[in-house]
């Protein structure tokens, strides 16, 4: 019997259908399903390995009919192909079917005895019943029904720091190619041409700053599903964490040089060659290169100059074997880089965790990119071979990504270079770089596979000659903790093999061949540095107490079950805000009440048993809920969003604060409410909540606390008024600074103004000290919370809890550990008065 394969982008799709077809047939005919794909993130899309298993679980030599959804289905299908035996291929027939139709046509065929090629031609022609019904489809141009024309459009300003770069462009990619319309879009602002919204290659060259215009246009069956879900997707950055922080190039401080009788090491920023000579002074003056390089992942490196070893490419100047055979080779090379790369990043994601991880999902998608498929298949259909027209597509691509003003989207072509680099090797059959030297790598460049594949053990540091800090290749090797300088031109290039290597990535300075009190200097440093990680890390499970004695709960912000777990691991006295949305948003239906409480316990369980801070929903005009369409906002920011937003959908909140209250009956739970500005809106808020522990019954759960998000200005000023009715605050500096000073905090041109050391914050962080007096405690759980320095102005106010990433847990209950409360005091009290910043930052490192 003829078996049947159904692939979707979306596994649940396939498996209704699935159901409603073996109904039919009463499960006479095997149907599999190959649906989705691995990555609970963004399970919509195709793989070919999976539709390759599926085909074997049903075949039999009667054959296989596989029917497609739509987009990459098709090629992910065709590749699935390739990779069975030529006598099983041969029996496999790729149907164009409707899925639907197609699927209970072709299993009652089936079911019957016909052949692969008759199920195949009877799905093919399952919709004539109803196009006999309907009479034929309008003509192409025409209006549909009603006149309202078949396209839609759709407009969305980019909000992301740095525009549609790969990630965000890769999401939107994703989210267009799950629905069954065509969707274009271009760069209003800029008067770009449209290009298809499906191939990232397009997407990304778009040049789509922050701030600029970006309108969509879309037709097919699902052109308004497509639109609104891709609006909803931009207006939350497209699900980018760090959306709103500052470029990474800001997250370094440089380091001030020192003079040569302090003892600095080098020019910092170049790469300074030094003289052991006898009559060299203890500090030698450095002999700088004439490029300047840029910090790109901190920490101290030394060790010997090494090179990674790399095959050179080489195209063979051979004739095409016929536009088939070099398409197969494409498509063999494809599936086998594919298999390569989702191995890399499974490594990646268990080692770092699925964010930085996630950065391979745009190599992924270029490899199954429309606009570039389509030129490579364009070139090899006029009888071009493989690898000249791979090579010849992907430099196209490349070189509209190095004409792009923008640096950071400038970085995306050594994206695209390097999956041309893995697939080209793949059609030749060349191995890449060998990366198994120890001590300092120099390269070129980095590309993201082989950043991958760096182990920290044996590389002690990276310098490049070129790449910026921005390039996924700096980024992972920040993820690995592998210090790193790029930027530094084509002279570092020219040092020897083995030469001794000493380099601060947090500075950018480098010493080639250094003295011994310059090598001294940095392994000082890094000592030290290890020293400090060494003592935190010991004792990150053990309280942080201050000199004086008291107490400081330090907590980690949650984000997901991932984060809960890396949370315990590092000594996390509790989960001091757990940012509920997850559970909202991207999905087309809001999570019932038995599913948030299964994942609020999965959380609790992560981190046996401390108290957990379930934020309720912080969703609104900046994070929109695409099944809860709301009214556009001018400045969603100081719009329906926070506790506002959930007492505007009581039934929403209703059930999160059951789920909350059913969990609190086992585990230690503090529930707050984001975004309060008023009594009113707590009193409300509260009386939703007795009505959910009512419902939930067994009375108030004892370990229960309820405490709202300090956030706004207004609220900080009325927290008398408000400890009435709270049992605790929790200061979210983040938003509290923007309000404050009115500067956003996702704008790199107020970087400088939006800092929660601003001397304006810190009295309303001390108004809120203040108005809670000895019974309602304090916590901080903003990026505030994570500055080490911070602590003991922190503490001075009277903050008697710190909630921060989970990696940051161990240093900043180091830094409460070194802090004496009544000295802080002091320093506090001062911080007020003073002009800016700046200023608290210098009092606090006067000590």
């Amino acid at each position: 019997m003829v078996g049947i394969v159904l692939v979707s982008h979306h596994a649940k799709l396939a498996e209704g259908i699935r159901d409603l077809a073996e109904q039919m047939v009463y499960g006479q005919v095997p149907i599999a399903v190959a649906g989705g794909i691995d990555d609970p993130e963004n399970p919509f899309g195709t793989d070919a390995m999976k539709i390759y298993a599926a085909i074997e679980s049903v075949y039999s030599p009667d054959g296989v009919v596989v029917l497609m959804d739509l987009g990459s289905a098709v090629l992910s299908a065709e590749l699935a192909l390739d990779l069975l035996e030529d006598s099983v291929r041969d029996r496999v027939v790729l149907c164009p079917a409707p899925l639907v139709e197609g699927l209970v046509v072709a299993a009652v065929a089936a079911a019957t005895g016909a052949g692969r090629e008759e199920v195949a031609s009877e799905a093919a022609a399952a919709l004539a019943g109803k196009q006999s019904h309907f009479g034929p489809p309008p003509a192409a141009g025409a209006e549909p029904a009603g006149g309202t024309g078949a396209r839609q459009s759709a407009t969305f300003a980019v909000v992301n720091m740095h525009g549609l770069h790969a990630r965000p462009a890769a999401r939107l990619v994703a989210q267009v190619r799950a629905f069954d319309a065509q969707v274009e879009i271009r760069n209003r602002s800029t008067g770009s041409p449209w290009v298809p919204a499906s191939s990232l290659s397009r997407v990304a060259t778009l040049g789509a700053l922050r701030g600029h215009e970006v309108e969509l246009r879309a037709s097919g069956a699902q052109a308004r599903e497509a639109l609104d879900h891709v609006v909803a997707l931009a207006a939350r950055a497209f699900d980018e964490t760090t959306a709103g922080g500052p470029p990474i190039g800001a997250m370094v401080a440089p380091r001030t040089a020192r003079s040569a009788g302090a003892g600095a090491p080098g020019t910092s920023g170049r790469v300074a060659s030094t003289d052991d000579g006898p009559a060299a002074p203890p500090e030698p003056a450095a002999t700088p290169l004439p490029v300047a390089g840029q910090p790109a992942s901190p920490g101290i490196g030394i060790g010997p100059a090494w090179y990674a070893g790399t095959v050179p490419l080489e195209i063979p100047d051979v004739p095409s074997q016929g536009p088939a055979a070099e398409w197969r080779r494409i498509r063999e090379a494809l599936a086998a880089v594919r298999r390569d790369v989702r191995r890399i990043r499974a490594r990646t994601a268990r080692d770092a965790g699925d964010t930085d991880a996630a950065i391979f999902d745009a190599h992924l998608l270029l490899l199954d990119d429309v606009d570039l498929l389509g030129d490579v298949r364009s070139r090899i259909g006029s009888n071009v071979p493989a690898p000249q027209a791979w090579s010849a597509a992907t430099s196209r691509i490349a070189g509209e990504f190095d004409a792009l003003a923008d640096p950071y989207l400038q970085a995306r072509a050594a994206d695209v270079r390097a999956v041309g680099d893995q697939v080209m090797r793949a059609l030749l059959g060349v191995s890449g770089t060998a990366l198994r030297g120890s001590g300092v790598l120099i390269a070129a460049d980095l590309f993201l596979a082989e950043a991958a594949e760096l182990d920290p053990a044996q590389v002690t540091g990276v310098l490049l000659a070129s790449g910026s800090p921005m390039s996924h290749g700096a980024i992972l090797a920040r993820t690995r903790g592998i210090p790193a300088i790029v930027g530094l031109g084509p002279a570092v290039l020219q040092i020897p093999d083995g030469t001794p290597i000493a380099l601060d990535g947090g500075t950018g300075e480098v010493a080639v061949a250094p003295s011994d009190p310059v090598l001294a200097s940095f392994r000082e440093r890094a000592a030290e540095q290890a020293r400090r990680r060494q003592r935190a890390a010991s004792r990150a499970s053990a309280p942080a107490v201050t000199l004086d004695g008291v107490p400081i709960a330090v907590g980690a912000n949650v984000g997901s079950l991932a984060d809960a777990r890396a949370a315990a691991e590092s000594g996390a006295d509790l989960a001091g805000l757990v940012r509920t949305e997850f559970l909202f948003l991207g999905r087309d239906a809001a999570p019932d009440v038995d599913e948030q409480e299964a994942v609020y316990r999965e959380i609790a369980d992560a981190l046996g048993g401390r108290r957990i801070a379930l934020r309720t929903l912080d969703v609104g005009g900046d994070k929109p809920l695409g099944y809860l369409p709301a009214a556009e906002e001018e400045n969603p920011f100081l719009g329906v969003r926070g506790v506002r937003h959930s007492l505007a959908h009581p039934a929403l909140f209703a059930d999160q604060l059951l789920a909350m209250v059913r969990v609190a009956h086992d585990v230690p739970v503090s529930l707050m409410f984001p975004m309060v500005s008023t009594v009113d809106e707590v009193v409300r808020a509260r009386k939703m909540l007795d009505d959910a522990i009512k419902l939930a019954g067994a009375g108030e759960p004892a370990g229960l606390r309820v405490g709202i998000m300090v956030e706004v200005p207004a609220a900080a000023l009325k927290a008398a008024a408000l400890a009435r009715h709270v049992d605790f605050f929790s200061i979210g500096t983040n938003d509290l600074t923007q309000y404050a000073l009115a500067a956003e905090r996702g704008s790199a041109a107020l970087a400088p103004l939006a800092d929660g050391m601003d001397p304006g914050v810190l009295r309303l962080i001390d108004a809120v000290c203040r108005g809670a007096g000895s019974q309602v405690p304090v916590s901080v759980c903003g990026e505030l919370a994570a500055d080490e320095a911070a602590a003991a102005l922190l503490t001075g106010l009277g903050v008697r809890e710190l909630s921060v990433a989970p990696r940051m847990v161990p240093a900043v209950k180091e830094a409460v550990r070194a802090t004496g409360l009544h000295r802080a005091a002091l320093t506090a009290a001062e911080a007020l008065d003073v002009a800016d910043a700046a200023a608290v930052r210098a009092l606090l490192a006067a000590g």
